[in-house]
């Protein structure tokens, strides 16, 4: 028997109770999340913590102070990161207040993807069975990370990317295009859904309504970076630079590989610290960032190119969504804890039986980082110690088999598959 869907018609008795249905399961998910929130406050979730706050502090303070970003002080981030900086930090906050705020903040974005989650699968006709999972991952994945949510800003950025996905498969085309804009001038990783959303649209209205939609982007991220690009042009680069420019960072695939072959063979391997992170430095290490870095290329290409090639549904669009950020997060070369983050509330979007192992192993690949992030970290950088080499090395491919698992049989299509999808992208637009 087929589970229920969400969906019914208007006016009905059964409408009105799945409703109520999603409107209860959310109220609760986002009750889990504060609980979940809540307890990474205690116990050995405080233990040996490595923070980004004072860093944020510093951002935050120098704006109430009246001093411009990129211009009177660098920053490493995008423009569209810039109030969740400065909000905790005004009227001269000292470290404690701002911590609580920003905590605060995170908590409210946390919240806010939870129910962008929540809209996001009934926009798509869901079972409950679908919208308690999807929630209660979004909800608990906190714990599952760890700490590290605590004092990342990544929230943000993930937030109003599971809010694009939901305004679009909720028909919301141009809301939904605006959304993305404003996770791509937080954080760019949004960007690689731009390929996908505007060709959704193509496809499912005409040309003239993608290039609005891609023109309600660029007017988002030119409104955040315009400003700072005429004040400080340098500044901005730099910022965008220093990114693209960052080496194999320590937690990356390349160097899981390079940290198992130094357990298994004894093979010679050096940190240096740079670019706030610590990373491994060398000629083999230098290759694999290449490699890594045109294998992320190459896999976007692929994601986007085969997306293009078949129907545009809407289960169809999410499964590319998440395909697209697993390939970006797991193939770079640089692979900070906090970026699981972004995986988040896009993974369990994911229907049936796929979606049901992408979760499993997102969540496998949030607890494995916790074992060695943050209270193994300095063993693993300084000392290259066993146990969290290891974890490493299963948790990057742990990641590479989810991008797999979303790849497999859903985006390379049979015949069969697409007359499949074709039927149910019709049925999709004659219901919006």
């Amino acid at each position: 028997m087929a589970t229920p869907t969400l969906k019914g018609r208007a006016g009905s008795s059964g409408s009105a109770d799945a409703r109520n249905f999603a409107f209860a399961a959310t109220l609760v998910a986002v009750a889990l999340f504060l609980v979940a929130w809540g307890l990474l406050h205690r116990g050995f979730f405080t233990h040996h913590r490595i923070i980004d706050t004072p860093i944020y502090e510093r951002y935050g303070s120098e704006m109430d102070d009246g001093r411009i970003p990129y211009r009177d002080f660098a920053v490493e981030y995008p423009p569209g990161a810039l109030p969740v900086f400065l909000i905790p930090a005004l009227g001269d906050a000292d470290s404690d207040t701002f911590r609580l705020r920003f905590e605060a903040l995170m908590a409210f974005l946390g919240e806010a993807m939870v129910i962008c989650v929540a809209i996001g699968v009934v926009a798509l006709g869901g079972g409950r069975r679908h919208l308690l999972g999807a929630l209660g991952f979004a909800a608990l994945a906190p714990l599952a990370l760890g700490p590290v949510v605590l004092s990342r800003f990544d929230l943000w950025p993930a937030a109003l990317t599971a809010g694009a996905l939901a305004a679009l498969v909720a028909g919301r085309l141009r809301l939904g295009h605006a959304a993305l804009g404003a996770a791509i001038a937080a954080k760019l990783y949004p960007g690689v859904l731009l390929p996908l959303t505007l060709v959704y649209v193509w496809r499912r209205s005409d040309k003239r309504e993608a290039l609005v939609c891609g023109g309600f982007t660029a007017v988002v991220v030119v409104l955040a970076f315009l400003p700072f690009l005429v004040l400080a042009p340098g500044g901005v680069w730099d910022s965008l630079s220093n990114q693209a420019d960052r080496p194999l960072q320590i937690e990356s695939l390349g160097s899981g590989i390079l940290l198992a072959a130094h357990q298994l063979f004894g093979t010679s391997i050096t940190m240096s610290s740079s670019h706030g992170s610590q990373n491994l430095s060398g000629t083999t290490a230098d290759i694999l960032a290449v490699v890594q870095t045109i294998a992320q290329i190459a896999a976007l290409l692929a994601i986007w190119t085969l997306f293009a090639r078949g129907p545009a549904g809407r289960e169809r669009l999410l499964q590319s969504s998440a395909a697209a950020l697993v390939a970006f997060v797991a193939l770079g070369k640089v692979l900070s804890p906090q970026f699981l983050v972004w995986l988040i509330p896009v993974v369990p979007l994911v229907r049936g039986r796929r979606g049901l192992a992408a979760s499993a192993l997102l969540a496998a690949a949030l607890l494995l980082t916790q074992l060695w992030f943050p209270y193994r970290y300095w063993d693993l950088a300084l000392h290259f110690a066993a146990f969290p080499s290891w974890a490493v090395f299963v948790r990057d491919l742990v990641l590479v088999g989810l991008l797999a698992v979303l790849l497999r049989g859903g985006l390379v299509m049979s015949s069969a598959w697409i007359d499949r999808s074709f039927q149910t992208d019709a049925r999709e637009t004659r219901a919006s």
